[in-house]
């Protein structure tokens, strides 16, 4: 996934920069920016055609990948371990149209015992609350290929 899929005059909103860090599922469906901010947790990505569906808003499909991604990236910044999702849950409260920029802001609620609990808030462009995500994730050990 390279940015010249995005239209054009479109702008990364200030703070945020293409994540690289991600998967071939990821690189695929993209692209996807993280917040470059010292403990800033946010995520964003632009909504393209390709992430809509056919009444031309966001797929809930997409937007449970990218609300994964998020959280997982949360995860992995208060444990330090790679995880994977056991429990993956979204309410939905409002659409999300084409080239709206969707971000996520995830918080841990507890870590214990290699479990990790987290929420995040979707929003377009920060502001209107879109979708809610609720997970619980399990932090593995990478496998050698």
């Amino acid at each position: 996934m390279n940015l010249s899929d995005l239209p054009d005059g479109f702008e990364v909103p200030e703070g945020f920069a293409l994540s690289t860090s991600r998967g071939p599922f990821t690189q695929h469906n993209g692209p996807i920016f993280r917040a470059s901010g010292e403990g800033d947790l946010r995520s964003g990505m632009l909504v393209l055609e390709r992430h809509c569906n056919s009444m031309g808003f966001l797929h809930g499909g997409m937007a449970s990948a990218f609300a994964d991604g998020a959280l997982a990236w949360a995860v992995y910044d208060a444990t330090r371990r790679m995880s994977v999702t056991l429990k993956l849950t979204l309410q939905f409260f409002d659409t999300v149209r084409l080239h709206n920029w969707l971000e996520a802001a995830p918080r841990v609620v507890s870590s214990e015992g290699g479990i990790t609990h987290v929420t995040a808030d979707l929003s377009v462009n920060g502001k209107k609350l879109s979708a809610r995500a609720d997970a619980t994730f399990r932090t593995v050990r990478r496998q050698q290929k």
